[in-house]
C-alpha cells in the first residue's frame, strides 16, 4: 500500500485539480477552455478510482495497474486535444482552427499508427504495450508541440498573459513527465524512485492553470518587451 507521503500527494493533486475547475467556473473560462477543464474533470475521476481500486485490491495488483495504465492513456488523448485547443486559440485571428483541427488529428493518427508499428512484433500482451507506448509518444509529441507553440506565440507576437501562461505550464509539465518516462526506460532499476514523482509533477499543472484562471483575466495583456525576454 502507498505511504502516508503518497496518499497525501494524492489528496493534494485532487484538490488542486478541482481548484481549476473552481476557478475557471468563477472567471467565466470554463466554455472558452473547455478541453483544459475536462481534463482537469476527466484527472479527478480517475484519480478517485484509482483509489478506490488501490484500497480494494493494492498497488500491486492487477486491477491497478491495468486500470492505471489505460486510464493515463485516455487522458493523454484528452490532454493532447486541449493542447490543440490552445493551437486554436493561438491562431483564432488566422481563422485556421479549420486546418489546427485536421492537423491534430492527422498527426494522432500518425503516432498511433507508428506506436502500432512498433509493438506489433510484441505477441504477449499486445494492446497493454500498444497503450502504453502510446501514451509515452504522445508525451513526447506534445512536449514538441507545446515548444513549436510557444515559438508560434513569440512569432505572433502573442500579449494574452492568461494564454500564455497555459501554454508555458503545459510546456514544463510535459517535459517533465517526458523526462521522468525517458530515465524510468534508460534506467529500469531507477524506476521505483521516479515513479513517485509523477504524483508530485501532476500537482504542478493544476495550480498553474489555477493560477491563470483566477489572477490573469482574460482581457489581460503582456507588454511585448518582456514577452521578447522571457526565453532568455
Amino acid at each position: 500500500m502507498p505511504g502516508p507521503f503518497a496518499y497525501f500527494i494524492w489528496f493534494v493533486g485532487i484538490l488542486c485539480e478541482a481548484a481549476v475547475l473552481v476557478c475557471a467556473l468563477k472567471k467565466g473560462a470554463f466554455r472558452r477552455y473547455l478541453l483544459l477543464n475536462l481534463y482537469m474533470a476527466g484527472l479527478i475521476v480517475v484519480e478517485l478510482g484509482r483509489y478506490k481500486i488501490v484500497s480494494e485490491f493494492g498497488l500491486s495488483s492487477t486491477q491497478y495497474q491495468y486500470f492505471y495504465y489505460y486510464s493515463d492513456a485516455i487522458l493523454t488523448v484528452i490532454l493532447y486535444f486541449a493542447l490543440s485547443s490552445l493551437y486554436s486559440h493561438v491562431f483564432s485571428e488566422m481563422n485556421a482552427e479549420r486546418y489546427v483541427k485536421m492537423g491534430t488529428l492527422l498527426l494522432l493518427g500518425g503516432t498511433a499508427l507508428f506506436t502500432y508499428a512498433v509493438v506489433q512484433q510484441s505477441t504477449a500482451r499486445f494492446v497493454t504495450h500498444f497503450v502504453v507506448d502510446l501514451s509515452q509518444n504522445l508525451y513526447f509529441v506534445g512536449v514538441v508541440l507545446t515548444y513549436v507553440l510557444w515559438g508560434a506565440i513569440l512569432k505572433l507576437r502573442e500579449t494574452r498573459t492568461r494564454l500564455i501562461q497555459l501554454v508555458l505550464s503545459l510546456g514544463v509539465y510535459f517535459s517533465l513527465l517526458a523526462a521522468n518516462y525517458a530515465i524510468r526506460n534508460l534506467y529500469p532499476s531507477l524506476s521505483h524512485y521516479f515513479i513517485p514523482l509523477v504524483g508530485v509533477f501532476g500537482t504542478f499543472l493544476p495550480l498553474a492553470w489555477a493560477y491563470a484562471f483566477w489572477r490573469l483575466p482574460e482581457e489581460a495583456r503582456l507588454a511585448p518587451s518582456r514577452l521578447a525576454v522571457i526565453p532568455r
